[in-house]
């Protein structure tokens, strides 16, 4: 069980001022409600954490932070992309990498192309990558547990 904490934080003032512990301790408290959207995944609404957001709290809690894609490739039907999310520390920079996917098109069982969802195929891959580096160092990750 996530317990909801009222303790204030000063955020760093400097890039590299806290240490891993304290970036990963801040990024992983609970979020408010307010801050996360839901989407349709298999029948079922579960939330998530938009980039938007995830780049204000990088802002406030890892100042300095930087975000690349390092390698994109695509099959028949998808594009897949690996970005990496580099925060500075007080023990040095530190990065995590993380995938992300989206299709190309979409076909129903009669071979017609569909609409896709909203955004370009890019874009939503590497948000998806870029959620997914920051739930690394601990944003959100609480998202994922069952039950």
């Amino acid at each position: 069980m996530i317990m909801q904490t009222t303790e204030k934080l000063s955020p760093p003032s400097a890039p590299g001022e806290w240490t891993l512990n304290q970036i990963q301790s801040a990024l992983s408290r609970p979020l408010p409600q307010s801050m996360l959207e839901t989407k349709q995944l298999k029948g079922s609404r579960i939330p998530y954490i938009p980039w938007h957001t995830v780049n204000r709290i990088l802002d406030k809690y890892a100042p300095g932070w930087t975000w690349e894609v390092c390698r994109m490739g695509m099959s028949a039907d998808r594009l897949f992309l690996v970005g990496r999310l580099t925060i500075p520390t007080a023990n040095g920079n530190l990065y995590r990498e993380a995938t992300g996917t989206e299709e190309l098109k979409r076909v129903n069982d009669q071979g017609e192309v569909l609409e896709l969802a909203y955004g370009d195929p890019s874009s939503n891959a590497e948000s998806m990558a870029f959620r997914r580096a920051a739930a690394r160092f601990g944003l959100g990750l609480y998202l994922y547990d069952k039950g």
